[in-house]
């Protein structure tokens, strides 16, 4: 004669499986995509990249106006 498990352990058996799961799926996807860049030619020293992220943002440049225009 065989016990049936209480619902709480099934539940958190497939709570746990399902994560699982997760962390595998997730680490196969960032194995496949993100782990290395697709060629060395696209490598950037890190000192390029941290001047690049950590530098004052330029200037958006402005078109003049047409509001003040009066060539019409």
């Amino acid at each position: 004669m065989t016990r049936p498990r209480p619902p709480r352990a099934s539940l958190a058996l497939t709570i746990t499986l399902a994560l699982i799961v997760k962390v595998l799926i997730l680490s196969l996807l960032w194995k496949a995509f993100f782990s290395a860049p697709p060629t060395k030619k696209m490598r950037l020293p890190t000192s390029v990249v941290e001047q690049h992220l950590l530098s004052p943002p330029a200037p958006i440049p402005t078109l003049p106006s047409k509001a003040h225009d009066d060539s019409h």
